[in-house]
């Protein structure tokens, strides 16, 4: 075994006096922080730019026995698509819904409709129309974010159009200002 080059040091064999030095100095350090103490605090807490949305705590509308405003003849309404969200920042979610005619063949046209609860809490209504069927359009994509409804609306160029086949694309949105749902188009359409 070699031998080291640099002698033992002395505190290498810790004696009780070494513990009672480390003992006196660590309550010296406890002693001295509680005597020193932060200044109180000033600083203020920051409001948010935007309030926050409010919560909702009702079950949001359902699509059941709601009258559509649709015209089907002898087929029956059909919900495609829904989607729910607090549109107007009331605290109480609505019901976006695509609803079409079930008809046995071909493309029938979208309605996009907004239901709200009834006064009495049972049962829904249709409060607003946001795509009408007589335009007839295709509803895709269908969301709701932000109390902003999305969408992508396919549609026809022309009447020579085969109805199977749509040829535009146009991305749509619509919010509640006031007292009315505002559509707005965040791009340019384009041919499919």
């Amino acid at each position: 075994m070699q031998q080291s080059a640099v002698p033992e040091l002395a505190h290498a064999h810790p004696r009780p006096i070494h513990w009672v030095g480390t003992a006196t100095a660590v309550a010296g350090v406890i002693a001295l922080c509680s005597l020193v103490q932060p200044g109180p605090a000033t600083a203020a807490q920051a409001t948010p730019a935007t309030p926050a949305p409010a919560r909702t705590t009702a079950a949001p509308p359902p699509t059941e026995g709601v009258a559509f405003p649709l015209q089907c003849g002898p087929v029956k309404p059909v919900v495609a698509k829904k989607t729910t969200g607090d549109l107007d920042g009331d605290g109480n979610p609505e019901t976006v819904a695509v609803v079409h005619c079930d008809a046995p063949m071909g493309t029938p046209p979208d309605g996009v409709y907004v239901l709200t609860r009834n006064a009495d809490g049972t049962g829904s209504r249709v409060v607003a129309t946001l795509v009408d069927p007589k335009d007839r359009i295709t509803v895709t994509d269908l969301a709701v974010r932000a109390r902003t409804v999305s969408a992508t609306l396919l549609g026809y160029s022309t009447n020579d159009v085969p109805r199977c086949c749509p040829d535009v694309k146009k991305p749509a949105q619509w919010q509640w200002k006031g007292n009315a749902f505002i559509r707005s188009t965040p791009t340019a359409s384009h041919s499919v």
